[in-house]
């Protein structure tokens, strides 16, 4: 039985359709994957899926006794009227379980005091069974492994809800959810206040997620590793298909293909009954052609009013039952008014998407770039010190690394707009440049669309609006004023900027940021056939590991910062190059940790918390120890979780055998296990800030 059912709602705001015909289900343990162009209707359609609205046509059915969870785009009033502190707030999903451990330790002083009752006793080994089997002993350790890996740092735990940004918040209300485990958690745009490595946390975490998942992303990435459902919606209706991100894709063309194949056969079978009946509706076999004639009509009208579906439709429902589902229009009678109609027949389309391609002028040097001793940031700031690097023709290289590293400061050096702070910077011959800027900050908030390209190019503007509708900017869509534009809307003007630069090498920053998952689609595949070479910084994983031929990854030290991310810091990092896509880099980057693993196993360093200070780069031996070190860290905190787990086991068996001492010494050994544990994990944050 699904948790879950729609059937065929649709909602509308007077007279305008947001969307119709949308149906599925999800089963207990589902996890699916929302997919669709922006202004679709996606938000929408979650909005009354969990329950905050109602549809206007068509009806959801939720399992009874379903507990539901919400997480919407932004939560800046979730916690509208909350005096908590972020670790109180959490605190607070488990009420009823801090109520039971208060009245199990007030049973075990009775007990210390001497009563023995068989009341007592029975009233706390039932507790204590119900408190263990709730997650008792395990929910502090849970709250603070959430609260970590949504990447808030142990000095923000103690910060007022009140104090908390509008990003902090949704991802508060992220770990509130995780930690409540609905039955049904709906969530839209999850990753979007989350850094890489939290990204990954929360793909870990619900990958393992026991109860049934509807996740609207444009995290292609994030969708391949945790759903095993997609629905692609669209304004009249939803498409299913089985398995992850990938799997949608490869389904997606296969169904596509299948679709033009029917078109082609139901073409063929028009031109064979129509050849038949020019022949004989005037013969001897006038009745057998009448006939043809009218099933025929009936067909192309399905035809007319719901493309191929509806004559699917016709043919397992029947005409009558597809009249009150679609307006026909007017049924041919003659042979010429249906020869009309058939001339009238279009084939299927894929939904209008936007339309790039990227070519460059002229062909580069085979050596596009190269470094030696490069050293990146500003004036009394260093942000990076780089391995040697060296990038060459129609390869494409992508520099990832935490907000705040300088990624952006490096692409400003590559442009000359910064010097480096030492070693060299070599382009190669023949280039011809362009850059993509994150912040879109190339664009004028006060010229209209239109502006923006003809500023940059001496073109009818005919030829400029066709230019532009290319990239969705269609009717009045043109004189929109820059300020005025959407995320996506400025991106994809970008992109039409950059694409008529015809650049043989393009640094691009962030090039996928708030565009809609076809859109990421059409620039993947433009950047896919480009005959030049491409240096992108980019958060997109799934755009990473389809394109790279070199991963580039800047580290840093404790703070590290960048005037670019408006994140200041003392520690410098490293940019390390890797070959390969981002399974490369993962692969090779676990090599690595094992590697670290080995040789902290045959000599185990001391844990220290000391980092370099004052702006001072690690050296070589620094940054191998402080590997080693978080790696023993994590090691001793594995061991320090087993040790709390065999304890919390011990502990039911000596409350099932009514062991009164036993009771006593493990609950001491349980708070010293816990309190190691948490100093355990104060460590490896604080190696991690």
């Amino acid at each position: 039985m699904a948790i879950l059912s729609v059937n065929h709602i649709g909602q509308s705001f007077g007279d305008f359709d947001v969307f119709s015909g949308v149906s599925g289900s999800i089963p207990h343990e589902g996890k699916v994957g929302l997919v669709g162009p922006n202004g679709v209707g996606k938000t929408t359609l979650l909005l009354i899926l969990a329950r905050l609205s109602q549809p206007s046509a068509g009806s959801v059915h939720i399992a009874r006794g379903t507990r539901l969870g919400y997480l919407p785009q932004e939560a800046s009033q979730a916690f509208a009227g909350h005096d908590n502190t972020v670790y109180e707030e959490l605190l607070t999903v488990f009420a009823a379980l801090r109520t039971d451990e208060t009245r199990l330790r007030q049973m075990e002083q009775q007990m210390a005091d001497g009563d023995h009752s068989p009341e007592l006793l029975a009233e706390y080994s039932q507790l204590q069974v119900q408190f263990e089997a709730a997650g008792g002993y395990e929910y502090d350790l849970r709250l603070k492994q959430v609260l970590t890996g949504l990447g808030f740092a142990q000095t923000e735990w103690q910060m007022p809800l009140a104090h908390l940004s509008g990003g902090q918040k949704t991802r508060l209300l992220l770990g509130r959810l995780l930690l409540e485990q609905p039955d049904l958690l709906i969530m839209d745009e999850p990753t979007n206040h989350l850094d890489v490595q939290a990204v990954e946390w929360l793909e870990g975490t619900l990958k393992l997620w026991p109860g049934a998942l509807l996740i609207v992303s444009h995290d292609r990435y994030f969708l391949d590793n945790v759903v095993n459902t997609i629905w692609e919606m669209s304004r009249t209706g939803m498409q299913h298909y089985r398995g992850n991100y990938s799997a949608y894709v490869q389904q997606r063309q296969a169904r596509w293909e299948k679709q033009l194949q029917n078109y082609a056969d139901f073409r063929q079978h028009i031109e064979k009954e129509m050849d038949y009946i020019r022949r004989n509706i005037a013969g001897q076999r006038t009745q057998m052609a009448q006939g043809k004639l009218s099933r025929l009509a009936r067909e192309v009208a399905a035809y007319r009013a719901g493309g191929l579906a509806a004559i699917g439709a016709l043919q397992s429902k029947g005409w009558m039952q597809l009249t009150h589902e679609l307006d026909l229009g007017r049924i041919a009678t003659t042979v010429s008014e249906l020869q009309q109609q058939i001339g009238e027949l279009e084939a299927p389309q894929r939904p209008s998407y936007l339309h790039m391609h990227l070519k460059p002028s002229h062909r580069s040097g085979e050596l596009v770039l190269r470094t030696k001793g490069l050293a990146v940031g500003y004036p009394g700031t260093l942000l990076f010190e780089a391995d040697d690097i060296e990038l060459h023709r129609q390869e494409i290289a992508a520099l990832i690394g935490p907000n705040g590293s300088g990624k952006s400061t490096f692409l400003k050096t590559i442009l000359e707009q910064l010097p480096p702070l030492a070693g060299e910077i070599k382009l190669g011959a023949s280039l011809s440049l362009a850059y993509f800027a994150q912040a879109h900050e190339t664009l004028h908030p006060e010229n209209s669309v239109l502006d923006e390209l003809l500023n940059r190019e001496n073109i009818p503007i005919s030829e400029a609006r066709n230019y532009l509708a290319l990239f969705l900017f269609r009717g009045d869509d043109v004189y929109k004023r820059v300020s005025m534009l959407s995320g996506g809307e400025r991106g994809r003007l970008s992109l039409a900027l950059l694409a008529r630069e015809q650049a043989n090498f393009l640094l691009l920053d962030e090039p996928t940021n708030h565009l809609d998952i076809p859109a990421q689609e059409t620039l993947q595949e433009a950047m896919a056939q480009y005959g030049g070479t491409i240096l992108m910084v980019s958060h997109d994983r799934y755009l990473v590991d389809r394109l790279a031929t070199q991963v580039w990854e800047v580290g840093i030290g404790d703070a590290a910062g960048s005037a670019d991310a408006a994140e200041g810091g003392d520690a410098a990092g490293r940019l390390r190059v890797y070959p390969g896509n981002y399974q490369a880099y993962l692969a090779a980057r676990q090599r690595e940790k094992e590697a670290a693993k080995e040789a902290a196993a045959t000599a185990p360093p001391q844990i220290e918390t000391a980092s370099p200070q004052n702006g001072v780069a690690l050296s070589k031996n620094e940054q191998r120890r402080l590997e080693e070190m978080v790696t023993m860290l994590e090691r001793h905190i594995e061991m320090a979780e087993q040790e709390l787990q065999r304890t919390v086991s011990a502990l039911q068996e000596a409350t099932e055998a009514q062991s009164f001492d036993k009771i006593q010494s493990l609950s001491a050994a349980y708070a010293e296990a816990e309190n190691n544990l948490n100093t355990l994990l104060a460590q490896w944050e604080k190696l991690h800030e």
